[in-house]
């Protein structure tokens, strides 16, 4: 699905979590521990029910709760982790945030296919409109909606001469 490395950095997000957990006072519970595992263990996009559905499918894990999932996403997303990337069918997706390249979204409004792709020229001419408006850019998220090269295939088969009438 993506065509980004893989980043190399000396904390691991487990790590970078712990210490955003003490600064807000709360601790690093078996729960969040076992979200934050099935969370980094690919860098593919997703939404609260699938990792809710991957954690539940664990033999090593009793119940997590539905709400925990959804308040460690939220903080995950707080820590600077993941970042949400577009609503798909009313769902936030998740990406992982954390020590990857920025990067931008072209998405299928048909099946919902998210592919990622990084462009200097974008980058160049965002940072020269924000120039040229005083702006201090930090950051920016494009995400470009329309129809990926399958939904724009036509059907494999013709439709008989009985069925047009």
């Amino acid at each position: 699905m993506t065509e980004l490395t893989v980043p190399n950095v000396s904390v691991t997000p487990m790590e970078k979590f712990q210490e955003f957990l003490v600064t807000r006072g709360k601790r690093m519970t078996r729960e969040r521990t076992i979200i934050v595992e099935e969370v980094f263990a690919d860098h593919e996009h997703f939404d609260a029910e699938q990792l809710i559905n991957r954690v539940s499918q664990r033999h090593d894990s009793r119940r997590v709760s539905r709400s925990t999932v959804y308040r460690t996403l939220e903080q995950l997303v707080e820590a600077g982790l993941l970042r949400s990337v577009a609503r798909q069918d009313s769902r936030e997706v998740y990406e992982h945030d954390y020590g990857y390249p920025q990067h931008d979204h072209l998405i299928c409004r048909k099946c919902g296919t998210l592919i990622e792709f990084y462009n200097s020229k974008i980058r160049d001419i965002l940072a020269e409109v924000a120039r040229k408006h005083g702006f201090r850019m930090d950051g920016h998220r494009l995400e470009v909606s329309g129809l990926c090269d399958e939904c724009c295939r036509p059907p494999q088969t013709r439709p008989e001469k009985l069925n047009l009438l």
